[in-house]
C-alpha cells in the first residue's frame, strides 16, 4: 500500500463505511454466480438468477450486453453498489475470459481490494494466475472463496498449498468445510467458531447458523456425522499448527489472503465471505496522482474514469464513463474541472448501478463509483478535480497482440465506419491506428474473441455489417522521443507508421527483427508496448 502517514486524520464515517472490490476468477469458477448472491444479500435483487438460465430461473442481471447473454460469459466489467449491515459495497465485476484482461486491468486499478474466486476441483487456474499477478503489482488486498465445494473437490489442504505455491501468498482459513461434494454439509466457522449447515432445497436461503462453543461444544454432535466430526476436529488441529492466523496489518499489505469455502449456487458460505470483506476488507486508499497523491478524507471532490462503455441504452447512443471518486463528498450538479481540457463541467444526471438498473445519484462519496452520461469528453485515464490539476496515475494502455483490416460491408459507410471505431477506440475495447499511408485503419486488440465482439457490436449499435481481415502487421509499438529524431525516424519508415485516435505515432511491424533494429539505428526513439492512459 502507499505510505500513509500516521497523522492522518480519520475517514469520515460515509467514507470509512465503504468497501470498493473487484471479483477476479478463471471463467467457470462462478464469479458471476457468486456477484448474483452478493446482491441478493445486500438486499438488491429479490431471486439471483443463473448464468445459463434454464426457463424461469431469472437472467443474471449483472450481465447486459447480447454476447453476454448468449455465450453465458462476461464481456464488460459492470459496476454495482449495494449496501450490506452498515457497509457500503461497490462492486466491480471483470471479465474472467482473457480475451477481455485490458479491461479487468484497468478495473483493478479504480478498486482497493479483490476477492479471488477459485474452483473447489480446479484450483488455481491461467487466468486467476494473471490476474492476481495484477493485483500483485498494485499490492490490492486479497480476500479468496473456494467455490463449488457441494461439488467433488479436491483435498483442502492440497488446494491451500497450491495457492501459496503458485502465487507466492500465504493463506489463512477463516472457514473449513465440513465433507466434500455430496457429503458436504457446511463449514465451520473459524473466525467466530460457529457452525453454518447448508440447506441444498432452497438455493437462495441462507445458510442456518448454529452457535456453539468451540469444537468440544457436545451440540457439535446434534448435527454432524461422528465420523465427520472426528475428521473436522483432525483437520482443524493441523491447520491451527501449520497455517498462520489472521492478521489483518498481513492482508491490508497483500501478503496473506483468507480463504473461505462454499457453494455460491446454494447462496453457501457467500455471508460468511461478506462479513469478511466488510470487517477485514480495506476502507477507501490514497490514490496515486502528479503532481501529490489524493487522499480520501480530502474535502474537495476528485474521481478518475477507469472504464468508458458505449451504447449501454442502444436506444440513446449514449456513453457512460465510470468514474472512481478518489475524494470528498460529490453532490450532483457539481461543476468539476476536467483537467485534460482544463474545461468546467457540469455533473447533472451522474447514475448509479444497481446491476443492469441505473438510477440518479444524489451525491457519492470517496470510495463510490458512479457513471457519467457523456458524448465523447471522457475518456480512461481522465482526472475530475474541484479545480486543482491533480492527474491519477496507473491506469495502463497495453499494445495489442492481434492485429486486423476492416472493411465496412457497404463501401459508401466507410465514414460510419470510422465513427463506430473511434467510440470503441476511446471505450478502450480496441486499439485503432490509421496508418500514415493508404486508406482504412487497423485494428488491435488482446484476444481473438474481441474481434468477434467488435463485430457483433459494430452491427447490433451501428447497423452496420464489417469485416476483419488479415493485415500485413503483427506487433504495434508506441514511438516516443525527441521530436526531431521521432520526425526523422516517421518520415525513413513512412509505411510502418500509424496514429492512434490520440494521436500518437506507432509503429507497426510483422518481426521482431524490425523493433531490434530500431533499437540499433535510432538510439534517440523508445519504442514501448505499453502507454500510459493519461494526458
Amino acid at each position: 500500500m502507499l505510505d500513509t502517514t500516521s497523522n492522518r486524520a480519520e475517514l469520515p464515517p460515509e467514507i470509512a463505511r465503504r468497501r470498493t472490490f473487484a471479483i477476479i476468477s478463471h471463467p467457470d469458477a462462478g464469479k458471476t454466480t457468486l456477484t448474483e448472491k452478493f446482491l441478493l444479500f445486500g438486499g438488491a435483487i429479490q431471486m439471483a438468477g443463473q448464468v445459463r438460465a434454464k426457463g424461469e430461473a431469472r437472467r443474471t442481471r449483472s450481465d447486459f450486453m447480447a454476447m453476454e447473454k448468449d455465450r453465458g460469459i462476461s464481456v464488460s466489467a459492470s459496476a454495482m453498489s449495494f449496501d450490506f449491515k452498515e457497509f457500503r459495497f461497490n462492486l466491480v465485476d471483470t471479465p474472467g475470459h482473457s480475451d477481455f484482461s485490458e479491461d479487468t486491468y484497468r478495473t483493478l486499478t479504480a478498486v482497493d481490494a479483490a476477492v479471488m474466486v477459485i474452483d473447489g476441483a480446479k484450483g488455481v487456474e491461467s487466468q486467476t494466475q494473471k490476474l492476481f499477478e495484477v493485483c500483485r503489482m498494485r499490492d490490492l488486498p486479497i480476500l479468496t472463496f473456494c467455490n463449488k465445494m457441494d461439488r467433488e473437490s479436491r483435498d483442502v489442504f492440497e488446494i491451500i498449498d497450491e495457492i501459496q505455491e503458485n502465487l507466492a501468498i500465504d493463506v489463512t482459513p477463516a472457514s473449513w468445510p465440513i465433507g466434500v461434494g455430496r457429503d458436504f454439509i457446511g463449514c465451520y466457522d473459524i473466525l467466530r467458531d460457529r457452525l453454518e449447515l447448508m440447506d441444498r432445497a432452497d438455493r437462495n436461503k441462507v445458510a442456518e447458523s448454529i452457535e456453539i462453543n468451540g469444537l468440544d461444544d457436545p451440540k457439535l454432535a446434534q448435527h454432524v456425522p461422528e465420523a465427520q466430526l472426528a475428521q473436522l476436529r483432525e483437520e482443524l488441529e493441523m491447520a491451527r499448527e501449520l497455517l498462520p492466523p489472521l492478521d489483518r496489518a498481513a492482508m491490508l499489505e497483500g501478503s496473506l489472503t483468507p480463504i473461505w469455502f462454499g457453494s455460491a449456487i446454494n447462496s453457501f458460505g457467500v455471508k460468511e465471505l461478506m462479513e469478511g470483506i466488510a470487517t477485514y476488507g480495506p476502507e477507501p486508499q490514497i490514490q496515486k496522482a502528479q503532481p501529490r497523491q489524493i487522499l480520501p478524507e480530502e474535502t474537495k471532490v476528485s474521481g478518475f474514469v477507469f472504464k468508458v462503455q458505449a451504447n449501454m441504452d442502444p436506444k440513446h447512443r449514449d456513453r457512460v464513463a465510470f468514474v472512481r471518486m478518489a475524494s470528498g463528498h460529490f453532490k450532483r450538479g457539481m461543476k468539476l474541472t476536467h483537467v485534460r481540457s482544463k474545461k468546467p463541467m457540469a455533473i447533472s444526471n451522474p447514475v448509479m448501478f444497481l446491476a443492469s438498473d441505473r438510477e440518479l445519484a444524489e451525491e457519492a462519496w470517496a470510495g463510490d463509483i458512479i457513471g457519467i452520461p457523456n458524448h465523447g469528453q471522457l475518456r480512461i485515464g481522465d482526472t475530475l478535480t474541484e479545480g486543482e490539476a491533480l492527474r491519477v496515475t496507473g491506469i495502463p494502455s497495453f499494445a495489442p497482440e492481434l492485429l486486423q483490416g476492416v472493411r465496412a460491408g457497404d463501401p459508401l459507410k466507410a465514414k460510419h465506419l470510422e465513427k463506430a471505431l473511434m467510440q470503441f477506440a476511446e471505450e478502450g475495447a480496441a486499439k485503432v491506428f490509421k496508418p500514415s499511408i493508404g486508406s482504412g485503419f487497423i485494428v488491435g486488440v488482446v484476444g481473438a474473441l474481441q474481434f468477434e465482439v467488435l463485430a457483433s457490436r459494430i452491427e447490433l449499435e451501428y447497423g452496420l455489417p464489417v469485416r476483419f481481415e488479415a493485415s500485413q502487421f503483427t506487433s504495434a509499438r508506441w514511438v516516443s522521443g525527441e521530436k526531431q529524431a521521432v520526425e526523422k525516424f516517421s518520415d525513413a519508415n513512412k509505411q510502418h507508421i500509424a496514429h492512434d485516435h490520440d494521436g500518437d505515432i506507432v509503429y507497426l511491424t510483422r518481426l521482431q527483427w524490425d523493433i531490434d533494429r530500431v533499437g540499433r539505428d535510432y538510439p534517440d526513439v523508445t519504442l514501448t508496448a505499453t502507454k500510459e492512459m493519461m494526458v
